[in-house]
């Protein structure tokens, strides 16, 4: 997948109404639109917008997110995925009045971490999902900054999956993500 081509060997999961504009991938996020299993909440739903290709070990996807969250729980950014029990998603989700950097990782249950990145805010983003045999390192950077751990999660490699740009919006209606800049490349070779 590049920017020329976004829907190149990747498929929908809940198509959304999307345009390619100046080779950005733009969606509208149905009202409702989310991904989360059990945990706190007593609910599930896999009903988010997100435009999946085949991803395996040694590999990462990447892509910018424009952080234009404005209302409780737009969020947008990477989705790997196995399947409806087993996926992680990482990227920027606007929580009570916050801009947050997160990673919500599910195996049945979901759970989610998250810290304040309010100073990034109407900035593009690029969130890095790399897939190695035994793990999957989440990384994150703003504009022109450094990258940031955000987070190490066991994974089995050998599984197969997909990955690509998700976005929902829980909350309302009227939301719309930007991507721009996709890429599958080769992953992370180390932490630090």
């Amino acid at each position: 997948m590049d920017a020329t081509d976004w829907t190149a060997g990747s498929r929908w999961l809940h198509e959304p109404t999307w345009r390619v504009p100046d080779d950005e991938l733009v969606v509208d996020a149905a009202k409702g639109s989310d991904l989360w299993r059990h945990t706190s909440y007593g609910f599930v739903r896999d009903s988010a917008h997100a435009l999946l290709q085949p991803i395996a070990a040694g590999q990462a996807f990447e892509v910018d997110v424009h952080a234009s969250m404005s209302e409780q729980f737009d969020q947008a950014g990477v989705l790997l995925r196995v399947d409806e029990e087993r996926w992680l998603k990482a990227g920027l989700e606007l929580a009570d009045g916050r801009l947050g950097l997160g990673v919500v990782m599910t195996d049945g249950r979901s759970d989610w971490s998250t810290a304040p990145v309010d100073d990034w805010a109407g900035t593009w983003v690029r969130i890095r999902v790399s897939v190695a045999d035994d793990s999957v390192t989440v990384r994150a950077r703003p504009d022109r900054g450094a990258w940031q751990l955000v987070r190490l999660v066991p994974f089995d490699g050998s599984r197969a999956a997909t990955a690509g740009p998700y976005c929902a919006a829980p909350s309302r209606s009227g939301w719309t993500a930007r991507f721009r800049r996709p890429a599958l490349t080769g992953a992370d070779t180390g932490l630090h």
